[in-house]
């Protein structure tokens, strides 16, 4: 019985120890967990524009970020520095990085962001979009990773269809691809400077020739040929009109090659008669001069008369002296009425008479003065190239 009793006591007061070392045990470490717990600096978080309040014991910020679930990278971007040490209520902006594939006018990058847009993307990089620019997608859409961002910016060009000219906003690589973003069609003939092929620069010029082939039909007058006929029973030197002679016509078609409506080119390609041409004809007398006495020098009466053949000459030959063989001066006296002759004929220093050439003095020779055959002075080229050669009666009268 007393066994049972001093067993039961010693239970009972084991017990109560239990519970009292398990309490101090609850107290410790209550006391310690609240001690931990209000030891801890308290900051603001930001990511990605979203708040959140965040308690820790880490001694910077880049600590407090891992304590918080987040590994930096290095284009992310923290505000402030990784290292600035943390502070209670301090705020921490954190702002992840994406990794876009960015093509610009053709050209493939890969670049790190912090962007939330497509438009804050572009203005880190200070590229302004115009009106004109070609962007996909659009300036407004929320970036993500491995977002790719295709950018084409455009170019001013300067377009002349034909004779139409204007300015314009390209975004077009090449040549082909602006007539086409423009709606330029070409026909068969025509032809674009420079080449589609050619890759669009800014402020080129695009110059669209328009060609086109046309038939033109042109009536033309053709000459008439002038025929001379010899004719004896008109006098020597005199002509006439036997027939006036009319002109002919014809119709040829060429083909006009127009380059923006201005003729570069044309190229016959029939021709057909519509009216012959007639010559016109000509009679030539042939028939000999009757041999007159001029009526202002009548030859006189008696003395020695023969014909002879006659040539002309001037004192201003090359080689000429101008002085007679009897020594007259030529050059002093241009007006001196004076014949060559063959001495032995008629010698020098006779007075004859030369049918249309007048009085005369026989006061010079000749090397080819021989025989019947005289040669008369004149003064001017003119005068003796007209006298010519023929046959005239003269007299010898002293």
């Amino acid at each position: 019985m007393n066994r049972s009793k001093n067993k039961l006591f010693y239970d009972f007061i084991t017990k109560k120890l239990v519970l009292a070392a398990a309490a101090i045990i609850v107290l410790a470490v209550t006391t310690g967990f609240v001690s931990y717990e209000t030891s801890k600096t308290d900051v603001m978080i930001m990511v990605d524009g979203k708040e959140k309040s965040f308690s820790s014991h880490a001694e910077n910020v880049r600590d407090a970020l891992s304590d918080f679930g987040i590994s930096v990278n290095r284009h992310d971007e923290v505000e402030p520095g990784l290292n600035e040490p943390l502070k209670n209520g301090m705020k921490i902006e954190y702002t992840s990085a994406h990794k876009i594939n960015f093509t610009q006018d053709g050209e493939k990058q890969s670049v790190w962001s912090t962007a939330s847009t497509v438009k804050e993307f572009l203005g880190e990089r200070n590229i302004r979009v115009n009106q004109h620019d070609k962007i996909k997608p659009g300036l407004d859409t929320p970036l993500k990773t491995q977002q790719h961002i295709n950018l084409q910016q455009a170019v001013p060009v300067k377009l002349v269809d034909g004779k139409k000219e204007k300015q314009v906003w390209t975004t077009s690589t090449t040549v082909a691809d602006l007539l086409k973003q423009n709606q330029v069609k070409l026909g068969d003939l025509d032809r674009v400077e420079p080449a589609e092929e050619t890759d669009i620069k800014d402020n080129m010029k695009v110059n669209v020739i328009r060609v086109e082939k046309v038939t033109d039909v042109v009536e033309e007058d053709t000459p008439f040929a002038t025929v001379t006929r010899k004719d004896g029973k008109l006098a020597k030197g005199k002509e006439k009109v036997v027939e006036p002679g009319s002109k002919g016509r014809v119709s040829k078609k060429y083909e006009v090659v127009l380059e923006n409506g201005k003729e570069v080119s044309r190229k016959l390609k029939s021709e057909k008669t519509l009216e012959e041409s007639s010559d016109k004809v000509i009679a030539v007398g042939t028939k000999p001069k009757p041999v007159t006495v001029s009526r202002s020098k009548s030859a006189p009466s008696g003395g020695k008369e023969l014909y002879v053949t006659s040539t002309a000459y001037t004192a201003n030959c090359a080689g000429c002296s101008g002085k007679t063989r009897t020594g007259l001066n030529l050059h002093a006296n241009p007006n001196a009425k004076v014949i060559a002759v063959d001495p032995s004929v008629i010698p020098l220093g006779s007075k004859v008479y030369v049918e249309g050439y007048g009085y005369a003095i026989a006061s010079d020779t000749g090397g080819a003065i021989n025989g019947n055959r005289i040669d008369v002075f004149f003064s001017s080229q003119s005068q003796a190239t007209k006298w010519g050669r023929k046959t005239v009666r003269i007299k010898i009268i002293k």
